[in-house]
């Protein structure tokens, strides 16, 4: 059986990630990309599906782990008596291959270790060729190698199999192990197995020392918010600036349940998020390298605007099912690929023109082309705003009005006449205002539920969804207005152990809206929505408790998944989740400076 997923840390190179169980062992690697065809997926099935663990020989889950200070730099000990270890992984920010790093330390005493290292190329199913090399272990399995080189003595307890090293370490001994992905048919080691374990642990902490300095919050949950963004710069694929959703696929968001998809993609929603929260940050850099790559990738007809698009820009993204892997506590089916990108979900047309006004108020440079993109997509809308869509949640159900999309359809038109009369582009103006006029109206009568004195998720329904808690952020009303106030007491409704949900529970085993089995958790990002709403209506020590309580599921190295299930206390779905430890930041903020107005932001990441 699967650790729980609160039990994994994050190692991330910025252009892919390993996910590390308390009990040493790596259970999800992509190489070479974040959306690569996994080496080891232990994490969906079982240890044939490909694992790399480094510990004592004995076993067991460690006694004490955590990142060295400001770095993704995992350090995870284990003491019995007087015998204690270390472990120290990372992955350097890639110079050339891919690498995962592993050093083991002498604390006191002696220890005796083990390496296995079980890669299963193609998501956890092909079993490769291994062979011994002068620098070490290579094993072999189509277009992709892994090399496994270890800087100190080792033997090898089964002399038919080079994948399972033993040592022993003393107190001040070390020992490194580096496994290194490259192209299979190149000839040779790849050059990153020559360079020194400890020139490339100071370099990873530098870096992400360097970077953790630029932070420009000082509030009361800095340490918080200082974690988050490491974890939100670890997602970003560095050469084009794409950000993913999760490093993971298919975790699920109900236990044994079908909720499984593959977040390793970049959604517009969840960067636009992701650009306003860095650059409040003060991460200028990376808010202007999503930019490049989100002009690169919508180019062409907005009528093909996907809500997904690879780390590349790329478009295709085709689902499968993966039979041979049973699934996370047997979670079926395992999902590679996302059949999002097909959907028509109309709060995306929001949510770009939203973050290339901010880009613009904030001083980014803009792509020569960007007031021709602002065009066509208000064209594009202006012509298909009252179709029905599939909503920021992406359901697979039936197309419905959804009030949130509506609402950012108004956020497309308001931006796009700022950024007009940012830059003297007033040409289309009188047809904008005008469309965000009827907007505004038609929401306000038919999104509103006046039995219930709150919005609705969408037209004609009287079901709550939590995406309305986000109308006076994206400044549609102010949170001064009575209907914003009955909005956010009436979403107390959702509230399911201290948390809140995106919707109302399943009736009879399915949901009405999705039209899938099974219940789920509530949603890290909701509740902080909520911390946000009460803050700005006027109830400052509710959204304090309520944030407190959000930071208390973070797991022991501070990292969120999508859900929380407050009857079993655990986490759920993808981890770690881009838009949980975005809401975490923009909430931080909003309680450190108290009550300020509409932050104008991109609204909150859709999930699937």
């Amino acid at each position: 059986m699967s650790s729980p997923i609160e039990d994994y840390a994050l190692l991330s190179d910025l252009e892919t990630a390993a996910m590390v169980g308390r009990d040493g062992s790596i259970d999800w690697l992509c190489l070479p990309r974040f959306d690569s065809p996994a080496c080891m997926a232990a994490l969906l099935g079982t240890r044939a599906n490909g694992f790399w663990r480094v510990a004592p020989r004995a076993g067991g889950r460690c006694t004490r782990r955590a990142y060295r200070r400001d770095t993704l730099v995992l350090e995870t000990e284990w003491r019995s008596g007087r015998d204690a270890v270390r472990l120290t992984d990372f992955m350097p920010p890639r110079t050339q291959s891919p690498c995962v790093v592993r050093v083991v330390e002498g604390v006191s005493g002696s220890v005796h270790m083990r390496s296995e290292l079980r890669p299963r190329f193609h998501q956890g199913r092909v079993v490769p060729w291994i062979r011994d090399a002068e620098s070490g272990t290579v094993a072999v399995a189509g277009p992709d190698a892994v090399w496994l080189h270890a800087d100190g003595p080792v033997y090898l307890p089964d002399r038919q199999d080079p994948t399972v090293l033993d040592f022993t370490v003393q107190a001040g001994q070390r020992l490194a192990l580096t496994l290194v992905w490259s192209p299979s048919h190149l000839p040779g080691a790849p050059a990153s197995l020559s360079v020194p374990a400890e020139t490339a642990l100071k370099e990873t902490s530098d870096f992400w020392r360097g970077w953790t300095a630029r932070c420009c919050y000082e509030g009361p949950w800095r340490d918080a918010v200082v974690r988050s963004l490491i974890t939100l710069k670890a997602l970003i694929y560095a050469p084009t600036g794409g950000i993913v959703a999760a490093p993971t696929t298919s975790l699920p968001g109900c236990i044994g349940g079908e909720r499984n998809w593959d977040h390793r993609f970049c959604w517009l929603r969840d960067s636009a998020l992701t650009l306003s929260c860095l650059l409040r940050s003060g991460y200028r850099d990376e808010a202007t390298a999503w930019l490049n790559w989100l002009m690169r990738a919508i180019a062409g007809d907005p009528a093909q605007l996907q809500t997904v698009y690879g780390v590349g820009g790329q478009r295709l993204l085709h689902e499968t099912e993966a039979s041979w892997l049973p699934g996370y506590e047997r979670s079926r089916p395992v999902r590679f690929g996302n059949s999002a990108e097909g959907q028509f979900q109309l709060d995306v047309y929001g949510e770009v023109l939203d973050a290339l006004c901010l880009s613009l108020r904030a001083g980014i440079p803009m792509p020569p082309r960007v007031w021709s993109v602002v065009e066509a997509l208000m064209g594009h809308l202006v012509r298909h705003w009252r179709e029905p869509d599939q909503g920021l949640w992406q359901v697979r159900g039936p197309g419905r009005q959804f009030v949130h999309s509506k609402v950012m359809a108004w956020v497309a038109a308001d931006r796009a006449l700022r950024m007009g009369e940012s830059l003297g582009r007033n040409g289309s103006s009188g047809q904008w205002r005008a469309l965000r006029d009827e907007v505004h109206r038609e929401v306000c009568r038919e999104g509103w539920d006046a039995r219930q004195g709150s919005f609705v998720q969408s037209y004609g329904s009287s079901a709550l969804d939590a995406s309305t808690l986000l109308i006076p952020r994206l400044g549609f009303l102010p949170a001064r207005d009575e209907r914003v106030r009955g909005t956010v007491r009436a979403v107390r409704r959702l509230n399911h152990g201290g948390f809140v949900r995106r919707y109302g529970a399943a009736d009879h085993g399915v949901h009405a809206v999705d039209g899938l089995r099974g219940r789920e958790g509530t949603f890290v990002a909701c509740t902080l929505w909520y911390a946000d709403a009460l803050a700005a209506t006027g109830h400052p020590g509710q959204a304090r408790e309520v944030f407190e309580r959000a930071l208390a599921i973070r797991n022991d190295v501070g990292l969120l998944a999508e859900q929380w299930d407050p009857d079993a206390g655990r986490q759920l779905g993808n981890a770690p989740q881009a838009f949980s430890h975005i809401a975490l930041v923009e909430t931080a903020f909003a309680l450190s400076s108290g009550p300020s107005p509409s932050r104008r932001s991109p609204a909150a990441s859709g999930r699937r």
